[in-house]
């Protein structure tokens, strides 16, 4: 045998053993994606405090004439190496890249290209270190994320191991960014997964206090803010930062719409890709060079507005992360006028530098808006009543976790993330009061986060980490059991326990003598009736411990719809009745059926996106253009007549791709994808041409 040879075995024997290994081995490669993404994040920040150095104090001493004109050109070098690298080498780079990272959870199985990392380094490092203004969490919570499906791919993991490390890698970009393990935690739980589960979250903490550790050990041990001590001055100041919530939930909202209306504007702009980064980064590095000298014609003191030299001393306060700007907020130490001024820079800032196709996080610009709303209205309440408010610099702590859970739509994370940086419990009143008064606002004036926004863009739509859109494509009637086990109301209670072994299942239908619905009953339900002695009066009827009205599902609604009815009453089960007969069971929908349901999506979208070259097994396609005149033009999908076992997997419109659903409606010209399970091409071109009859001939061929 050859050395190759023997080598391949033993690779692949190692392989093996990993797979097949226990939880602790999965816990010591989250710590290796923890060290990873710590070190990583080391790098990341050196490297950014590198470029800002080459192009705000070499360069500047190269060609001294250029003066302050080095903000307008700076911003635009970095661009110019950024953009790209995005365009042509790694366009999951662009952005913020938290809804890359849910993405890939969602609909990849957690799989991201190792080159993202590479990728994002370089152009985000290029962006934040030459002034754009963006965060560096977002970057490197995509570098800890990539890194763990890295190593999960090399080490052939299923796919909940490789989400488990994914999502270990997100813990542990916030929490070394920060120096916030509980924050990174929760930001994974919150964000990246959307649910909590105990077997992903020994993996999350480890990473997250690995990176943290690291972190710490090379750039010190102290937060990435100095704050303020907090006091509470009266019982009733809790009601001003309730008011400072919904003011903070504004600023959230605001920023989310402006963010996606400029990335609307550089998309829909005919520009080669590469070049628009340099040209938002023009227009940011105008304004950077223009707000100081317009602020210094007496609207802000002169020493708050750094014009003097070295450059790279007195950046513009909206250039790059923000973070001495921020403690200087928290401090007390900026004027209202320049605080209330800078809200606004901030959005246009970072929606120019992010909308236009750069590379960076929004983690801290939302901090910076918070910041700056939090010290201005925190300086507006102390004048007006001094006895009842603490200083300004407390409403900034506040204020940055306000606009972020607005922002973000994660509430947990934005609380921590302000405890952990305080280390002070006393602030956790007014803290909770704000960001959940934010949250409540924010989701009633713009129902999707940041984050989720991009996805849903792109016909994404998240529930606990899974994409619901896919289910919307699919209906109840495709992967319910028509033919359940059903129990009359009138047999003994304890037939049930042989019935609950026998088959396996946790529920039944109830069914009067007549075949009509009458309850549901459970394996709790019946639990609750035996008690601790397991043996139910003999007495005892199904009738007796059943639901009587269960929460019920119709055939042609969507497995989005049923699932918004299973979740908030954790339901395993829901019968499926008719619309016009509730009474008349038709079949059982049960969360092993969503399962299928979510590949039979998966299925759909493939075909939709082009990720799938041809049929699934023991299924038949076939391409119709809908014609002229015909009678489906106009209709939705959801009201046309298809046999059970034939689905509309694509339409074709105008060039663009549409995903299907139940409410998309078919029009003239519209190429449409049909697939048959079991059938054959024959079959589906007689029934689109009986589908395209016009009604007089379809009823004559009826009558016929």
């Amino acid at each position: 045998m050859s050395t190759h040879s023997l080598a391949s075995q033993r690779r692949a024997h190692f392989l093996d053993r990993i797979r097949s290994a226990n939880t602790i081995t999965v816990l010591i490669i989250a710590i290796v994606v923890g060290a990873g993404t710590g070190l990583g994040a080391v790098f990341f920040i050196d490297l950014i405090s590198w470029v800002e150095k080459f192009l705000y104090e070499i360069l500047p001493g190269i060609l001294p004439e250029i003066g302050r004109g080095w903000y307008i050109l700076a911003p635009v070098i970095g661009s110019l190496i950024a953009g790209p690298i995005i365009a042509f080498f790694s366009p999951e780079a662009k952005g913020h890249g938290v809804p890359e990272v849910m993405e890939a959870i969602a609909l990849k199985g957690a799989r991201i290209r190792p080159r993202v990392v590479v990728a994002k380094v370089a152009a985000s490092a290029a962006c934040i270190g030459s002034g754009g203004s963006a965060g560096r969490e977002g970057p490197i919570v995509q570098v800890g994320a990539a890194l763990g499906s890295t190593l999960s791919q090399l080490l052939r993991f299923s796919e909940s191991r490789t989400r488990n490390l994914v999502a270990s890698g997100a813990a542990a970009g916030i929490a070394a960014t920060f120096n916030a393990p509980i924050a990174g935690v929760l930001f994974a739980i919150e964000v990246i997964l959307g649910e909590l589960t105990t077997r992903d979250l020994g993996g999350v903490v480890l990473a997250a206090v690995t990176s943290s550790t690291i972190a710490r050990a090379i750039l010190g041990n102290r937060p990435a803010f100095g704050i303020p001590f907090y006091s509470a001055r009266s019982p009733w100041e809790i009601l001003i930062y309730i008011l400072l919530g919904l003011l903070g939930a504004l600023i959230g909202v605001a920023f989310i719409k402006v963010l996606y209306f400029t990335e609307d504007l550089f998309d829909n702009w005919d520009f080669p890709a590469w070049l628009k980064p340099a040209a938002g980064a023009l227009i940011l590095g105008t304004m950077g060079f223009a707000y100081p000298q317009v602020l210094g014609l007496g609207f802000v003191p002169l020493d708050e507005l750094k014009l003097g030299v070295p450059l790279h001393q007195g950046l513009p306060h909206v250039y790059g992360s923000g973070f001495p700007v921020i403690e200087d907020a928290l401090l007390g130490n900026l004027s209202l006028t320049l605080m209330v001024v800078l809200i606004v820079l901030k959005l246009f800032a970072t929606s120019l530098t992010l909308g236009s196709g750069n590379s960076g996080g929004v983690f801290a610009p939302a901090l910076f808006m918070g910041a700056m709303t939090g010290g201005s209205f925190g300086f507006v309440a102390h004048k007006l009543l001094p006895h009842l408010t603490a200083g300004a610099g407390s409403y900034a702590t506040v204020g940055m976790a306000a606009v972020f859970a607005a922002a973000a739509r994660a509430p947990l994370t934005a609380i921590m993330i302000v405890f952990e940086l305080t280390d002070d419990y006393r602030i956790l009143l007014p803290l909770m009061a704000a960001v959940i008064s934010a949250v409540i606002l924010a989701e009633k004036l713009e129902p999707e986060s940041i984050y989720t926004l991009k996805l849903v863009r792109r016909g994404i739509k998240l529930f606990r980490g899974r994409d619901m859109d896919i289910l919307a494509s699919v209906q109840v009637k495709e992967v319910m059991n028509p033919n359940p086990i059903t129990v009359s109301p009138d047999i003994p209670a304890s037939t049930l326990a042989g019935l609950f072994i026998q088959t396996n299942s946790h529920g039944f239908p109830v069914v009067d003598k007549n075949g009509m619905l009458w309850g549901i009953v459970s394996l709790e339900d019946y639990r609750r009736a035996v008690g601790h002695d397991n043996q139910p009066p003999p007495d005892l009827k199904v009738a007796d411990i059943a639901c009587r009205n269960p929460v019920v599902t119709y055939p042609d609604e969507t497995l989005r719809d049923a699932v918004q009815k299973m979740a908030p009453r954790d339901l395993s089960r829901l019968p499926v009745v008719d619309r016009k007969n509730p009474h008349r069971l038709l079949g059982v929908l049960r969360r092993n059926d969503i399962v299928h349901a979510y590949e039979l999506g998966m299925v759909r979208r493939g075909f939709a996106l082009g990720e799938l070259p041809g049929s699934p097994p023991g299924t038949t396609t076939a391409r119709f253009v809908l014609p002229p005149g015909s009678p489906l033009a106009g209709k939705s999908l959801s009201q046309i007549p298809l046999p059970d076992d034939v689905l509309i997997i694509h339409i074709q419109r105008g060039g663009q791709s549409v995903l299907p659903h139940g409410d998309t409606v078919l029009q003239e010209g519209d190429t449409v994808t049909i697939l048959s399970r079991g059938g054959d091409e024959e079959r589906l071109e007689r029934l689109w041409a009986e589908l395209n009859m016009p009604t007089e001939e379809a009823n004559s061929a009826t009558t016929g």
